[in-house]
């Protein structure tokens, strides 16, 4: 797995704790928080031990997933970044930061860890890759 940490970011306390778990379950090292100034805190603060961002869109008060991303893409510009989002889906293209993914809830855990994967071994997805919801 890779040498660093996926920052995680999630409003919601019970799918954080899932992703989370799957995602240490899968071999990753993981910074789990629930707001967006805590995560550009977290990674201004641990900036050599992140490696890779997965984060919700919509995070309640503060900044947004968005503009996490591009704290951190403009600190390191090939930061891997994967967006997850049961509504700002549609935002992505004009709103995402360059050679990222989106992965629509509700979501099945191996789709964020194959994100995660393919993005840390440094191959560039599809500009217009999007992992749909399982059954979609």
């Amino acid at each position: 797995m890779p040498s660093g940490s996926v920052l995680i970011v999630e409003d919601e306390s019970m799918i954080l704790l899932d992703v989370e778990n799957s995602l240490r379950e899968a071999g990753f090292e993981v910074i789990a928080v629930l707001k967006g100034l805590e995560a550009i805190a977290t990674f201004d603060r641990e900036l050599e031990r992140v490696a890779a961002l997965l984060t919700d869109i919509r995070l309640g008060d503060g900044p947004t997933g968005w503009d996490v991303a591009r704290h951190l893409r403009a600190a390191i510009p090939t930061m891997p970044v994967i967006y997850m989002s049961g509504d700002g889906a549609d935002d992505w293209p004009s709103l995402g930061v360059p050679n990222s993914l989106m992965i629509t809830k509700p979501f099945v855990m191996p789709q964020s860890i194959t994100g995660l994967a393919t993005l840390l071994r440094g191959s560039e997805p599809t500009p217009s890759l999007r992992i749909a919801a399982a059954g979609s």
